[in-house]
């Protein structure tokens, strides 16, 4: 079944089409403009000033006493076609461009009185004038043209220029002849130049119209395809990264439903469980009892601690968090966070290495950056090796202090390395998990140190282990009390490494 195509005057085709023929258009009516109406009226002014300047060069020959005036004059009448007379002491001089003309010449010297008379009334050097001049075949225009080259009273020379205007008319005639054959010409030549032109402009807009459609529809796996223009062809490169990075968005998204409902769907079994074990079995026994509820408890403080960690990761990308700046000891907020672990290291064998210099004063939001040692230390434990060493180190860095959390662990591969950040990412290597955790430890560390602009990564060899690190600027202790802004948020992205 046929789809009728339907007309839009708005579409780039039909405009491109309308554009480029209204300047072909506009072309060809300038070229009439020229050809015709301004040579059927301007034909007469330059005869003027033709004529002008021939008289003109006559004048200065004459004033300079050329011995060649005659000569001259008579070249110039030969080619440019004109009747030439001299009046001096009331002798006519003539001169004629060609000898079979002497005829109308005589014509015009009838024209001489009245010439003479308008020169004499006129104040300027001469008189320019156009009379009707009928001959036995035609009629037409001729230019007659009085000038002094004298004025000394009883010695005047006057000089008298007739040049015919020839009529016009059939070289108009030939030119419109002419002009509408390459009018027609121009314009199918135009027509389908500028529908293939169109057509080529607007072809890849529309390929890259309907991809972005199926786009739309969910298929990330289309390719954009440009053409030999650059700035479609920059179009279709930014649409494949958008479409690739809505493909990998899409991904995670599913990646994310996917961990989520797996993480909750532990926690709300065990409660269920429990709950049914209460209900059933350990009613009436309080230590049993008591044993249970534990358990719901602390399966119901896993599902809420997942879901503020969710909560802080949407905020923090949102730039909603306000950040609370002070200046603090980062080597005390260190130390305390690694005493918290005391009872793994009795109890597990971890060994907890700490080194730091004394006054490693930042500036910077105390809790958020004790979140983000607490996610580091809490990654290294779960990927220790089996010495379960973790190293929490703090040194100068130029004019940083660089805390980097380090295990003996597995290592991380390079191709994954760029990907431990993201939420729910998970190595291929195995792991112990003495501690619990949500999968979003890194992906909150990440999203801390955008906020504090710092510099942040991770390196790492396969079966030698990782260090996770980041930099904060050193403060000096005399501007502890220096006055400083009390909340900023900072949305710029830092240098992740």
């Amino acid at each position: 079944m046929s789809t009728k195509v339907k007309f839009d005057p708005n579409s780039i085709k039909f405009r491109l089409w309308l554009y480029f023929l209204s300047l072909v258009i506009g072309i060809v009516v300038l070229i009439w403009v020229l050809q015709i109406f301004l040579l059927n009226n301007g034909y007469e002014e330059m005869k003027i000033k033709e004529v002008d300047r021939i008289a003109s060069s006559i004048y200065h020959s004459y004033v300079r006493n050329d011995d060649n005036l005659t000569q001259s004059i008579q070249e110039l009448s030969v080619s440019n076609d004109f009747y030439v007379m001299m009046e001096s002491g009331g002798t006519l001089l003539l001169f004629t461009p060609e000898q079979e003309n002497i005829i109308p010449v005589y014509r015009y010297q009838n024209q001489i009185p009245k010439l003479k008379k308008m020169l004499q009334n006129s104040k300027a050097a001469s008189a320019p004038v156009s009379f009707r001049f009928s001959t036995t075949f035609e009629k037409y225009n001729t230019l007659a043209y009085s000038r002094y080259l004298d004025r000394t009273p009883g010695k005047e020379v006057i000089l008298y220029i007739f040049s015919p205007l020839y009529p016009v008319t059939s070289t108009v005639n030939i030119l419109k002849t002419q002009l509408l054959g390459v009018t027609t010409i121009i314009l199918i030549l135009a027509f389908f130049l500028i529908t293939y032109f169109a057509s080529r402009i607007s072809r890849p807009i529309k390929s890259i119209t309907n991809t972005a459609k199926r786009m739309g529809k969910g298929d990330y796996n289309v390719k954009f395809e440009g053409n030999s223009y650059s700035e479609i062809n920059n179009l279709a490169d930014t649409l494949n990264t958008a479409a690739y990075e809505l493909g990998m968005a899409d991904t995670r998204q599913r990646d994310l439903i996917a961990n989520v409902s797996h993480d909750l769907k532990t926690p709300l079994t065990m409660i269920r469980s429990y709950a049914e074990m209460i209900r059933d079995l350990s009613g009436d026994n309080p230590e049993k009892r008591n044993a249970h509820l534990q358990v719901i408890i602390d399966e119901t403080e896993r599902m809420n601690q997942l879901v503020s960690d969710m909560a802080s990761v949407s905020a923090m990308r949102t730039n909603k968090v306000v950040l609370d700046k002070e200046i603090f000891d980062l080597s005390s907020v260190a130390a305390s966070i690694l005493a918290s672990y005391q009872l793994l290291q009795e109890q597990e064998g971890y060994d907890f290495i700490f080194s730091a210099p004394k006054d490693c004063l930042v500036y910077a939001d105390k809790n958020r950056i004790e979140q983000v040692i607490s996610n580091l230390t809490g990654n290294a434990i779960k990927y220790c090796g089996e010495d379960k060493v973790v190293i929490v180190n703090i040194k100068r860095a130029g004019k940083k202090w660089r805390l980097e959390v380090s295990d003996h662990g597995p290592g991380i591969k390079a191709e994954e390395l760029p990907h431990v950040w993201d939420r729910y990412y998970k190595t291929s290597t195995n792991y112990v998990r003495p501690t619990k955790g949500t999968g979003l430890g890194l992906a909150i560390v990440k999203e801390i140190l955008t906020l504090h602009r710092c510099n942040y990564g991770v390196d790492s060899k396969v079966d030698k282990g990782s260090t996770f690190w980041f930099e904060l600027d050193a403060v000096k202790r005399e501007k502890e009390k220096a006055p400083v802004k009390p909340k900023e948020s900072l949305p710029d992205r830092p240098k992740q490494i």
